[in-house]
């Protein structure tokens, strides 16, 4: 297979040199390297989507940063101000802004390593599957550890059957159809 180097940015080998058309797998390590890097992608593309949608949820939500201020400040909230008002009264605004902020900066880098776990995959159906499995495992982690939420037990069906598919994902390696020697068969 020729390949046309002056492409390539490194002058080493390019992607396409290490996927082999006739038999459709990834060619020895630099295959085997290329897809866990793409499993590392994956991993962390949904585990920024996770913080992107919790960044989200502490930023819109009703009142998730006030409660958050004043049961940091233990009994000190009741201790007044200016005009009356206690210190989270207005701390909550700026946590909301830098919430917004981080909810902006996780998906842009978000999206960014998801087109590179596209790109090191052998098919798009197995970095979206992986990344979206990272994603609803980050989601319930972080749900349960910051606002005591539980998944049901049929959520948890679902994952499972997710990570099963992700397993059969990633132990198929799809193999080419026979080629044909030009003649038809009746």
């Amino acid at each position: 297979m020729l390949v046309d180097r002056s492409r390539c940015r490194s002058g080493g080998r390019c992607g396409t040199d290490l996927f082999e058309p006739t038999t459709n797998t990834f060619n020895g390590l630099a295959g085997h390297r290329l897809i866990q890097r793409c499993l590392c992608f994956c991993l962390l593309s949904g585990v920024l989507s996770a913080l992107a949608s919790f960044s989200a949820k502490l930023s819109l939500g009703s009142d998730y940063l006030r409660d958050i201020c004043e049961s940091s400040m233990g009994g000190r909230t009741k201790i007044e101000t200016h005009a009356g008002h206690t210190h989270c009264d207005w701390l909550h605004i700026p946590l909301r802004l830098l919430c917004g902020s981080l909810l902006f900066t996780c998906n842009a880098v978000m999206w960014t390593l998801f087109s590179k776990a596209l790109q090191n995959s052998p098919t798009s159906a197995r970095a979206t599957v992986t990344t979206t499995a990272s994603n609803f495992i980050s989601s319930a982690i972080l749900g349960r550890l910051t606002f005591g939420e539980t998944c049901t037990t049929v959520w948890w069906v679902g994952i499972f059957l997710t990570l099963c598919g992700l397993l059969v994902l990633h132990g198929f390696t799809p193999q080419a159809l026979p080629q044909g020697d030009g003649k038809k068969t009746k």
